[in-house]
């Protein structure tokens, strides 16, 4: 066999059967090896949602994610996505085409340093010189991108190695997570701080799923009773009838979670990283609290916020170590009224629809194992508030770098992994725009995607933020001129409807989920609408603004 035979060999050994990508020069000979292999490749419209795609199948489904692109602008139109994942602890590995070295430094046509440029967005980057190295390096990168805090990678490999004749290769050894510092040494003094807390809150995030603990997760809440808060990606983790569940925090967090985290006296962190979004003004973050960290990542560790116990290692063996009985019993009849005091209202007046509400009408409608892909903007925000999900699994949205056009690659990716499962891609006007071709990957491959566009002809946070902050400048963020999305997805042979009052909601809710394709739902809201509270930049979480003055 060649090199590209050997990569498509490995990839079968390492458990892949789904890729996707875009074809070019560079990548020419893997793309004929694919011709011939039971792995299934899906042919996005762009390298950026071609690895959008992986990354919604690997969020959805716990495994890595594997995406093609060739060299030079199919390599460069990667760095998004790469950077994406990387925020996001995604397991990713991106494989490209790259020049032969014969022409290499010579400025060749497609000839980019993607390596260069891939550093500072993967985990890990490699160039490979030899087929000789080929099975050994793309084993390595799975076993990199599954272990420890996961994270994409990327392989580069020149055209005359793939062309270039390969042994077969070994079967791939089971890989191992790379040894970490696991002692519970300070297991003790983690439990004492719990049991003498009056206050304590538990503070959850992404990585308590991707480290599969969610289990250990319910049992410490159920052997240490205390509220629980989540980040973005953290949702899901916490049952959703736990009655002492007060919802994300941070910047549009819900006020209860944000007041009393401002009030407790100990911050349990696990797999969450302090980040700005979530604290607001650092110095005033949880000025009371003490913190004992949980995490995978050695360099999150007293990084942002000193932690009084740290433990760095397997989340699963940590948490029943620390779990200690709680007398907070007035502490959480306190956050249980912070709850019912500043719960959410939805009588809002007129007969415009009512994002929120309209998103809580979808929440209660949909499936209960659907998985939502969310691009970025107000109405991420707004899922966040006013859907819930039963698995971390089933909330998907772009957290750490926040890429508008995340949504709907992401969901085609989602589909793949899950298609017994219902996937709806919820996007704003200006997010829908970003990945807009990717309806023809929808069309391609028949995926019934539900599609949610929550239209106020506005870049709707930029614009919040012009009226909140820059006296009401608002510098191009109109998109009043936005196509007609239902005959757009008609031309890709969607169904679609568009809907402006709130009393069309149920039952365009019903037609687009009792459709058995792809469809898209248009939900024209008011440009006036804001996303509340918002906790100003710079201020503390406790100043949030409720609404605009």
């Amino acid at each position: 066999m060649n090199g590209a035979e050997l990569v498509l060999k490995v990839l079968q050994q390492q458990g892949v059967d789904t890729i996707f990508g875009y074809p070019g020069g560079a990548i020419m000979p893997i793309y004929d090896a694919i011709y011939a292999s039971p792995v299934k490749h899906y042919l996005c419209r762009h390298e950026q949602g071609g690895a959008f795609s992986a990354i919604g199948y690997a969020r959805s489904s716990g495994k890595v994610g594997v995406c093609l692109a060739t060299s030079g602008p199919g390599a460069t139109n990667l760095i998004t996505s790469l950077a994406d994942a990387m925020l996001d602890s995604v397991p990713l590995v991106a494989i490209t085409g790259q020049v032969s070295q014969a022409v290499m430094g010579t400025d060749a046509f497609q000839e980019i340093d993607v390596l260069g440029l891939s550093l500072s967005v993967t985990k890990h980057s490699f160039m490979v010189r030899s087929a000789d190295e080929l099975a050994a390096t793309l084993n390595e990168a799975f076993a990199i991108a599954r272990s420890g805090r996961p994270g994409p990678v990327l392989v580069d490999i020149p055209k005359d190695v793939q062309l270039a004749a390969a042994a077969e290769p070994i079967d791939a050894a089971t890989p191992q997570n790379r040894a970490l510092n696991t002692s519970l040494a300070q297991s003790a003094r983690a439990r004492q701080l719990i049991a003498n807390a009056s206050k304590p809150m538990a503070y959850i995030g992404g990585g308590v799923h991707m480290a599969g603990a969610m289990p250990q997760l319910q049992e410490f809440l159920a052997q240490s009773p205390m509220p629980s808060v989540t980040t973005l990606k953290g949702m899901g983790s916490v049952a959703k009838d736990n009655p002492y569940y007060l919802g994300m925090l941070g910047m549009h967090g819900t006020q209860a979670a944000n007041l009393a985290v401002q009030q407790c006296d100990l911050l349990v962190c696990l797999g969450a990283r302090f980040d700005d979004r979530v604290t607001g003004n650092l110095q005033k973050f949880a000025p009371n609290a003490k913190v004992i960290h949980v995490d995978i990542d050695p360099a999150e560790i007293n990084k942002v916020r000193f932690a009084e116990v740290s433990f760095l290692g397997d989340m699963r063996q940590i948490l029943p170590a620390i779990a200690s009985s709680t007398d907070c019993s007035d502490w959480l009849a306190h956050c249980s009224s912070l709850k019912l005091q500043h719960g959410w209202r939805y009588d809002h007046p007129g007969e415009r629809i009512y994002a929120p509400l309209m998103l809580k009408q979808l929440s209660e409608r949909m499936p209960d194992n659907s998985v939502v892909c969310c691009d970025v903007g107000q109405h991420q925000m707004w899922v966040a508030q006013h859907m819930r999900f039963s698995h971390p699994r089933n909330h998907l949205s772009s957290g750490g770098l926040g890429t508008m056009g995340f949504g709907l690659p992401a969901a085609i990716g989602a589909k793949l992994a899950r298609p017994q499962d219902t996937v709806i891609a919820v996007s704003g006007d200006g997010s829908f725009m970003m990945n807009v071709q990717e309806l023809g990957t929808i069309k391609r491959f028949r995926l019934p995607v539900k599609i949610v566009i929550v239209d106020n002809q506005r870049l709707g946070m930029v614009k919040q933020w012009q009226q909140l902050f820059f006296d009401e400048r608002y510098s191009e963020t109109d998109l009043s001129d936005n196509p007609d999305f239902v005959a757009l997805a008609a031309a890709f042979a969607i169904p679609g409807h568009c809907i402006t009052r709130k009393d069309e909601v149920e039952s365009a809710l019903e037609a687009m989920f009792t459709w058995p394709g792809p469809y898209l739902l248009h939900v024209r809201i008011d440009e006036k609408d804001n996303v509340w509270p918002l906790v100003p930049p710079g201020a503390a979480n406790e100043d949030m603004i409720m609404e605009s003055n």
